[in-house]
C-alpha cells in the first residue's frame, strides 16, 4: 500500500462517494515530453497518507486522437454516471479539455466528447465543471498565456449530455487582475500565467474560485476569488495574497472523513520531484486562511 509521498503526481484532485476517497491526477512520469500512458488513480478508506493503487483510470483506446500532455484529470458525478474532465494535446490541433465517462468513480473512464469540447483554436487547459442554480452545465477553464500574454480564465455552456460547448466562451477574468499573481521571468513582458481552476460554494452561499499562477518570488501559487453576485459571471473579486504560495499549486479543496477542511496541491512544481500535499485549511468570513497542519 503506498505512502503518499511515494507517489509522483500532479495536479491532485479528490473524488468522494460511499466512505471512499479517490485520489486523480496527472500521473504520468513525464507529462511534458514523453508519450501518453493514462491516468492512474487510488483509493483510500479514509486515510490520507495510505492508499491502493494504482488502478488504471483511463488507457487511450487505439486510434485516440491525443498522444501528448494528459494532464489535470477532474472526476464529477452527474446525472446518474461519472464523467471525467481532462486536458489533452490532440495530434492534430491545439491543446483543450475533453471529456470522458464512466459507469463507476474509479473507471475505467471512456473518450466522450469528440475531442476537446474547449475553442479549436484557443490553446486551453484545466477545465472544470459548474452546475449553476438552475442545474445548467458549465465548463471553466483556461486561455493559456503562450497564446494570449495575459492568462485567461473562462466559462463556456455545455450541452446537457456534457458531449460538447453549448455556447461561446466568455471572459470571466485575467491573471493580471490579481495582486498577488506576477509576470514570468525572463519571459515576454505581461505574460501571466492562469492554472487550475476549482468553484466551491460554501455553506453561506459564497460562490469561491481558486486558481494558480506564480508569485512574487517565482513560486508556483494558489490564489483565491470570490464573486461578488454569487454566480459564476461574477464579477470576480480576487484576494490580495495568495492562499499558498510554497511553490505548489493547482489546487481544490475537499472536506476529510473526520471533518477537517484540506486544500489538495503539487508540491514541489518540479518533475519528478512532485507529491500531493494536503494542508489543513479554516473559513475566516470569505476568507481561506491555514490551520497549520500539513500532510503529510
Amino acid at each position: 500500500m503506498p505512502n503518499i509521498q511515494s507517489i509522483q503526481i500532479r495536479d491532485p484532485f479528490i473524488f468522494q462517494e460511499g466512505g471512499a476517497l479517490y485520489l486523480f491526477g496527472s500521473t504520468d512520469p513525464d507529462i511534458w515530453r514523453a508519450a501518453g500512458v493514462g491516468f492512474d488513480v487510488y483509493k483510500s478508506s479514509g486515510s490520507l497518507t495510505e492508499w491502493e493503487g494504482p488502478y488504471p483510470a483511463f488507457r487511450p483506446p487505439e486510434n485516440f486522437w491525443s498522444t501528448r500532455n494528459f494532464w489535470a484529470p477532474e472526476v464529477f458525478q452527474y446525472n446518474g454516471a461519472y464523467y471525467m474532465f481532462a486536458t489533452f494535446l490532440p495530434d492534430a490541433g491545439k491543446r483543450g479539455t475533453a471529456i470522458l465517462r464512466s459507469e463507476s468513480p474509479p473507471g475505467p473512464f471512456l473518450p466522450w466528447s469528440f475531442g476537446p469540447v474547449t475553442p479549436p483554436a484557443w490553446e486551453c487547459l484545466d477545465g472544470t465543471l459548474y452546475i449553476d442554480e438552475a442545474k445548467i452545465p458549465w465548463m471553466v477553464f483556461c486561455h493559456e498565456w503562450q497564446q494570449v500574454g495575459d492568462g485567461k480564465i473562462c466559462m463556456l455552456r455545455l450541452t446537457d449530455d456534457l458531449k460538447a460547448a453549448a455556447s461561446c466562451p466568455e471572459l470571466l477574468f485575467t491573471a493580471s487582475e490579481a495582486p498577488w499573481a506576477k509576470p514570468l521571468k525572463n519571459r515576454a513582458p505581461g505574460s501571466y500565467v492562469t492554472d487550475g481552476p476549482f468553484l466551491h460554494r460554501t455553506k453561506d452561499g459564497t460562490l469561491l474560485m481558486l486558481w494558480s499562477s506564480f508569485g512574487e518570488t517565482g513560486n508556483y501559487c494558489i490564489g483565491a476569488a470570490v464573486s461578488e453576485t454569487g454566480t459564476l459571471k461574477g464579477p470576480w473579486r480576487q484576494s490580495d495574497e495568495p492562499v499558498y504560495s510554497a511553490d505548489g499549486g493547482h489546487g481544490m479543496l475537499f472536506t476529510a472523513p473526520e471533518g477537517g477542511l484540506y486544500l489538495a496541491i503539487h508540491t514541489p512544481n518540479q518533475t519528478p520531484n512532485e507529491r500531493a500535499v494536503f494542508a489543513g485549511l479554516r473559513w475566516d468570513g470569505d476568507r481561506l486562511l491555514p490551520t497549520g497542519e500539513v500532510i503529510p
